[in-house]
């Protein structure tokens, strides 16, 4: 019973960056914009959200800090690839390398290369603490039930229900036909990028305020691309991205158990590290066949 409480605590714990990355990427794409930035940007969000926490001693503002970085960086990619018509893949990549560069060298001006700084991290919060051994699966941080409890549903709503999403489908599927029912193409893309940008910064800076509570480099070691993958995966819908969030959380939190198992430890270190990424993988080349990408997907427009 103790292993799979703790294998289920852990999986809501590491699916909650991966979670706000992927609705704010959901967001993007559904506006037609691939925001490949999307690792950069939780990389600046991880860093901006440690290094204001660390000068302050206030965990919240550094997550406010994260949000606005997240929000700059939404507001970049929205300038090259909707004002300026860049192409979208050579954008968000530009834009992923740039808010790395410039963290690593921010952190190297800020810390000199000195030791390892920690912050006191986020306190858990579980109102189930009462349930004996299965509550402590809800051991968890606020921004982890934030994220399944708030930021899910209401993307959900907004994306499906309201008529701001309505309009960002709409710009995302033909962009032309909603510029000619008075939708302002521009406006929405842009805000779309905002809000996406604002997410994914939040799910770095999750990473460093709450689960480590310091920052190192590399520190978000390809989540952001997960999150690309798990969007096509869940063909843009957030349900299903979340789904297969939880499930590539499932896999990285158990490898790590079955190393100490008896059958297991003679497996290759290398091998068990890979497999959440091996199972990515395989689920998009299964999953992957006749998607039906938004009509307007990588497309810039331009109003005649």
């Amino acid at each position: 019973m103790t292993f799979l409480v703790d294998l289920l605590a852990a999986t809501l714990r590491n699916a909650t960056p991966l979670v706000y990355g992927t609705v704010g990427e959901t967001y993007a794409e559904r506006s037609g914009v691939l925001n490949l930035g999307i690792e950069g940007t939780m990389y600046a969000g991880a860093f901006a959200g440690f290094a204001t926490a660390w000068a302050t001693g206030s965990p919240l503002l550094g997550l406010a800090a994260a949000i606005v970085v997240g929000l700059g960086a939404g507001a970049i990619m929205a300038l090259l690839t909707v004002t300026l018509g860049a192409n979208q893949h050579v954008s968000g990549i530009g834009l992923t390398i740039g808010l790395i560069g410039a963290s690593e060298f921010t952190n190297r001006l800020i810390f000199q290369g000195g030791e390892l700084q920690q912050i006191e991290p986020m306190p858990i919060v579980n109102p189930f603490a009462g349930l004996g051994e299965i509550g402590a699966v809800f051991d968890q941080y606020a921004l982890t039930w934030i994220a399944f409890l708030v930021v899910v549903p209401v993307a959900w709503f907004i994306l499906q229900r309201s008529s701001f999403g309505l309009e960002l489908r709409a710009v995302g599927e033909n962009p032309e036909a909603a510029d000619a029912a008075g939708v302002n193409v521009a406006r929405t893309r842009y805000l779309a990028l905002m809000i996406g940008g604002a997410l994914m910064a939040v799910g770095g800076a999750f990473i460093t305020l709450a689960l480590l509570g310091s920052f190192t480099l590399d520190i978000i070691a390809g989540r952001g691309w997960v999150c690309v993958a798990l969007v096509i995966f869940g063909r843009w819908r957030i349900g299903r991205g979340v789904v297969g969030a939880l499930i590539f959380s499932l896999i990285f939190s158990l490898q790590f158990r079955l190393r100490i198992l008896p059958g297991f430890g003679d497996l290759p270190f290398e091998l068990l590290l890979a497999l959440p990424y091996l199972v990515v993988i395989a689920a998009l080349a299964i999953s992957g066949r006749n998607v039906a990408y938004p009509g307007a997907y990588l497309k810039p427009y331009r109003r005649s």
